[in-house]
């Protein structure tokens, strides 16, 4: 086997950064001559590995057992590790998400290979592969070449590839693998999926962001944000100084110390666009600006740009989204 892209699922349905992880495979796939197969994982796998066989791959493995029915890093790790052992890929690709973190790791110590961790990029350059990763707040940007024999463990940050750029295919076959795991191998329990409270949102699987910076001027202007993202169907995102000023908790960041998403609107709300925050949201599909400062570097990149006071134009785009 050459690319395994492992998949992650939440209630049976695949996670976008898996789907995201399946484009990554098959550009790498094009790029090197090989093939790519897909692994899902869980109790019942059968939703996830039928979304999975639509896609370009030459093949679905399903790894079922009732102890994958509730995440467990134990349990996921034993799994991965055995279906890596008897496939031997070269490559396994995943995004690099909350779950993805917590036990792939666990992976790289069972397997004595090392995890190349959230890239942003990758190249071929005289045969070999080289992957590229943000470093320093992403200010910079550093190479890291795999060396050794593999297979290489590989995760890719949200939006460093496109979900709708994974190629659909023929119908792939979908082939059960055989695993072992029992009950004294999990040694842990897991809670419900990460959250730092009830209300805490996974920016990165939002579709719709309606993104606030210091602009709003005061904590007490968020009320019209809350409102335009009711309307929008959205999530409400920030820069740093937000987060820093207290005015939101700091799942709702965005940037190089936050969280990387790609929705399909981001609408950036009094946002200068530094590069910490532009790391963040650069994958997102459509990037609306609306900002008084007509210099704001985050208009470089916006597709739609609108100079003037957000504290007058957000009541009544509301009011417009509503009546629509």
């Amino acid at each position: 086997m050459d690319i395994l892209v492992v998949l992650e699922h939440k209630n049976g349905t695949m996670h976008r950064a898996s789907m995201e992880a399946i484009a990554a495979g098959q550009s790498l796939a094009r790029d090197l001559g090989q093939t790519v197969s897909v692994l899902a994982m869980g109790e019942d796998t059968s939703q996830m590995a039928q979304e999975a066989s639509a896609k370009d791959v030459m093949e679905v493995l399903t790894a079922e057992h009732p102890l994958l029915k509730d995440y467990s890093a134990d349990g996921y790790a034993k799994v991965l590790t055995q279906v890596i052992e008897a496939e031997s890929p070269k490559y396994v690709i995943m995004g690099h998400t909350y779950m993805v973190r917590d036990f792939l790791p666990k992976v790289s110590a069972a397997l004595r290979k090392p995890l190349l961790g959230d890239n942003i990029a990758y190249r071929i350059e005289d045969g070999s592969i080289i992957f590229t990763k943000q470093v320093f707040a992403g200010k910079l940007s550093a190479d890291v070449v795999p060396n050794g024999d593999p297979p290489y463990l590989v995760t890719f940050q949200s939006a460093a590839f496109q979900e709708d750029a994974a190629a659909e295919g023929n119908g792939a076959a979908v082939r059960p693998v055989e695993v072992n795991l029992e009950s004294g191998h999990i040694s842990t329990t897991s809670e419900e999926p990460f959250q730092e409270t009830t209300t805490t949102v996974d920016l990165a699987s939002a579709d719709v962001i309606v993104s606030v910076g210091r602009g709003i001027g005061k904590e007490e202007n968020l009320s019209m944000i809350k409102a335009l993202a009711e309307a929008l169907g959205g999530q409400i995102a920030s820069s740093r100084p937000v987060v820093d000023a207290g005015w939101l908790p700091p799942y709702h960041q965005v940037g190089s110390s936050g969280q990387t998403v790609a929705p399909t609107l981001y609408l950036a709300l009094g946002i200068s666009g530094a590069i910490q925050h532009v790391v963040g949201m650069k994958g997102s599909k459509n990037v609306v600006v609306i900002n008084k400062d007509s210099d704001a570097p985050l208009f470089e990149i916006a597709d739609f740009g609108v100079v003037g006071d957000i504290l007058e134009i957000i009541p009544k785009l509301t009011e417009a989204v509503k009546a629509a």
